[in-house]
C-alpha cells in the first residue's frame, strides 16, 4: 500500500480504510487488464467512487492545495470526461446503425438484407471510424504519468492512466474493422504491447464489421448476430454512463478543493 509522504501532520496514514479502498480497486485494474471491458468500466465506477471519498478528507484537499497539483488533476479529468462523452455518443449512434438496420431487413421480410440497407449501416460506420480517428488526435497530448514522486498524486495518476485504458478499449471495439486495421489503430493509441481489450467482447461485436460488397446475406443469421451485438453495446453504454457520471462528480470534487 502506499506510503504517503506530506508536511501536514493531519495527513492520514497508510493504513487510512479510505486510502487502502483505493489501492484495492487499483490493484485489481491492475490485474484485469485483458478482463470483459463492462467490468472494468464497473471497476472504474468503484474506484472513482473511493477516490470521491478521499478528496472529501480535509488532509487531503490541503496537501492538493499546498502542492499545487490541483490544476494538473483537473486538467487531466476535463480530458478523461471529454473522452468519456465522446465514448458514450459514439457508443449510442452505434447502437442506433445496428437498431436501424434489424428494423430494415424485419420490414422488409426478405431472406437477404438489401443493399440499400448494408449501404446506409456502412456509412453510418464509417461516420464512427471519422469519429473514433478524431479522438485519437485529441489523446497524443494527454499526459497521465506522475511529474512527482509524492505517493498521493502517483496514485491519482494511475487512476488516470485505468481511466484512459479502458476508454481506449471501447473505442477500439467500437471502431469495428478486421482484425489487422484494429490492431494497427491500437498502436495509435499506444506503444505498449498490453491486450487492453476482451477478445469475447470483439467477437460479440464482430457483426458490426458489414461490408458494403456483402450479397446475399441471410437475414435471420444477421438478426441474431446483430442482437448479440446491441445487447453487447447495451451493457458498455450502461457502464459509460455510470463512469461518465462518476467521472463528473470526480471533477466537481477537484473543483471544491481549488476554490477552497
Amino acid at each position: 500500500m502506499a506510503n504517503f509522504h506530506s508536511r501536514s501532520n493531519s495527513f492520514p496514514s497508510q493504513s487510512h480504510p479510505t486510502i487502502g479502498n483505493v489501492e484495492d480497486h487499483l490493484c485489481r485494474l491492475r490485474d484485469s487488464e485483458a478482463n470483459y471491458v463492462c467490468a472494468n468500466l464497473a471497476s472504474l465506477r468503484n474506484l472513482h467512487e473511493g477516490i470521491n471519498d478521499l478528496i472529501q478528507m480535509p488532509s487531503i484537499q490541503q496537501t492538493l492545495s499546498h502542492e499545487n497539483w490541483i490544476n494538473e488533476l483537473l486538467d487531466g479529468s476535463l480530458k478523461l470526461v471529454d473522452l468519456c462523452a465522446l465514448s458514450r455518443e459514439i457508443v449510442s449512434l452505434t447502437k442506433e446503425s445496428v437498431q436501424d438496420l434489424e428494423s430494415s431487413i424485419r420490414r422488409n421480410k426478405s431472406e437477404a438484407a438489401t443493399s440499400a440497407d448494408i449501404s446506409a449501416y456502412v456509412a453510418s460506420r464509417k461516420k464512427i471510424t471519422k469519429m473514433v480517428n478524431k479522438s485519437i488526435k485529441n489523446l497524443k497530448s494527454f499526459n497521465h504519468k506522475s511529474t512527482t514522486d509524492n505517493d498521493l498524486l502517483t496514485m491519482l495518476k494511475e487512476a488516470e492512466s485505468h481511466d484512459l485504458s479502458v476508454l481506449k478499449s471501447v473505442l477500439i471495439l467500437l471502431f469495428g474493422g478486421n482484425e489487422k486495421s484494429s490492431w494497427s489503430l491500437l498502436s495509435k493509441f499506444t506503444t505498449q504491447n498490453s491486450r487492453i481489450y476482451s477478445e469475447s467482447v470483439a467477437e460479440d461485436l464482430s457483426p458490426l464489421n458489414i461490408q458494403k460488397s456483402t450479397k446475399n446475406m441471410d437475414s435471420k443469421n444477421m438478426l441474431k448476430q446483430l442482437k448479440s451485438s446491441e445487447m453487447t453495446i447495451q451493457e458498455i453504454e450502461e457502464g459509460l454512463e455510470a463512469l461518465f457520471r462518476s467521472l463528473v462528480k470526480t471533477r466537481v470534487s477537484l473543483l471544491n478543493v481549488l476554490s477552497h
